[in-house]
């Protein structure tokens, strides 16, 4: 499968910070590439590189084979870029504001206005189409700011934190969104710090911690290298939480957690759950949750870090200076938005 976004050994300074130090990434076509770390880790540098917003000090990069600082043009008619806020105006309506970037890109009036409403009605806001996008939910003008992105038909597309700031619902809307898009075949580069968004979404995951990669993998790859799983048993009577942790204990042979009714143990061997429910049942204790657990991305996270991913990194660098940046389309000219 052809890479649609290659990296290697990628440096970029802001005066005496180095914030990549020699960064590799990959994106086959038709995937979601994750670019996970905490704030300040260089994941917008890498996004602002390869969208030819800078100019790397050091390493190649390619987007279907063109080199973002020889290719340059031809790399922004390859690509669309939504950033960490949604820079639409809101001065215009939906369309007004979809139209606009169409005719930036080149597109005849026909097209563009033809353009916007197919846009409209993909992302579910035909019928706020004709309403100032001032009037918007914050969901809403995520999803504008995608549709922006996507007018000249990119087929990379850079989600850079997309869905900062948004409620669970909008959260899960621009997942499904995604997911959309690449079944039609783009092919996304998505950072985030939010460890259950890339579990949902990404093929591959490159872990960056100051300006570093530090772990790459599918998400059950790089969950299996935390090791180990975890045991949950939830009593249905709360009485016997104690007579739980004792049989637990005893099995698992590491001494318990408790977070409310729940008793947790990390165990590595599996033959322990079905001999906690042998013991369960002898001792007559019902429950109302009783799972095997593998480790989660945070715990991967913790692992190799020493820190959660919300965490915010004291190193300096681009992140959170570049918005949406610019959108690029299918004549490659670059639209600020």
């Amino acid at each position: 499968m052809e890479h649609a976004i290659w990296a290697e050994g990628l440096v970029k300074r802001f005066g005496g910070t180095t914030a990549l130090d020699g960064v590799d990434v990959q994106a086959k076509s038709g995937t979601v590439l994750g670019l996970l770390g905490p704030n300040g880790a260089g994941k917008t540098t890498v996004v602002r590189v390869l969208a030819t917003l800078l100019r790397p000090d050091a390493g190649r990069a390619t987007v279907h084979g063109y080199d973002v600082r020889t290719d340059a043009h031809r790399v922004r008619g390859l690509i669309g870029l939504t950033g960490q806020y949604a820079s639409v105006d809101e001065q215009l309506t939906g369309i007004e504001n979809l139209l606009l970037i169409g005719r930036l890109l080149g597109m005849r009036r026909a097209a563009a206005r033809r353009r916007a409403e197919e846009s409209l009605e993909q992302f579910g806001l035909a019928d706020a189409g004709h309403q100032a996008v001032g009037h918007y939910s914050g969901g809403m003008r995520r999803r504008l700011d995608l549709a922006a992105s996507l007018v000249g038909r990119p087929p990379v597309l850079f989600l850079d934190e997309p869905t900062t700031g948004l409620d669970p619902r909008a959260r899960t809307e621009m997942w499904e969104l995604t997911r959309e898009l690449v079944a039609e075949g783009t092919t996304v580069l998505l950072t985030t710090q939010y460890l259950d968004e890339a579990d949902e979404l990404a093929d591959d995951i490159v872990v960056i911690d100051r300006g570093r990669v530090i772990a790459t993998g599918t998400p059950q790859e790089l969950k299996a290298t935390a090791g180990g799983s975890t045991l949950a048993v939830r009593p249905e009577d709360a009485e016997q939480l104690a007579r739980v942790r004792r049989i637990v204990a005893d099995v698992a042979g590491v001494e318990p957690e408790t977070q409310g009714a729940l008793v947790t143990a990390p165990i590595s061997d599996p033959d322990v759950l079905p001999a906690v429910v042998r013991r369960l049942d002898e001792a007559r204790v019902r429950v109302t949750e009783l799972a095997l657990r593998g480790a989660s991305l945070n715990e991967v996270f913790l692992s190799l870090t020493g820190r959660p991913a919300e965490e915010e990194s004291q190193v300096p660098s681009e992140e959170g200076a570049g918005g949406s940046g610019a959108a690029r389309g299918e004549h490659g000219e670059e639209v600020s938005r």
